[in-house]
C-alpha cells in the first residue's frame, strides 16, 4: 500500500514495533505491536484490532514483563 502521507513516495511493510503512550498521567510502553510502516518517511498504522488490544491493556494494565529507566528532558 502507498504510504498516506502527501508527497512521500513510500510504501507501508508489515513490522513490529515500540508503541509509547502517555496513559493516566504514565508513559506506557509496548513493545511487538504488529503495524504497517512506511519504508521512506516513517509513518506508523495500526489496524483496528491492533488499536482495541492495545486498549485493552491500557484498561486492564497488566503487570509489566519489565520496566525501564525514564528520564526528563530538561
Amino acid at each position: 500500500m502507498n504510504c498516506t502521507i502527501e508527497g512521500c513516495p513510500g510504501h507501508y511493510e508489515r513490522k513490529r514495533v515500540t508503541h509509547t503512550v502517555r496513559h493516566n498521567g504514565e508513559v506506557v510502553v509496548i513493545d511487538h505491536v504488529p503495524a504497517e510502516v512506511c519504508d521512506v518517511c516513517g509513518d506508523v498504522l495500526f489496524s483496528p484490532e491492533t488499536i482495541r488490544h492495545i486498549e485493552k491493556i491500557l484498561a486492564h494494565k497488566p503487570e509489566p514483563d519489565t520496566t525501564v529507566p525514564l528520564y526528563e528532558y530538561a
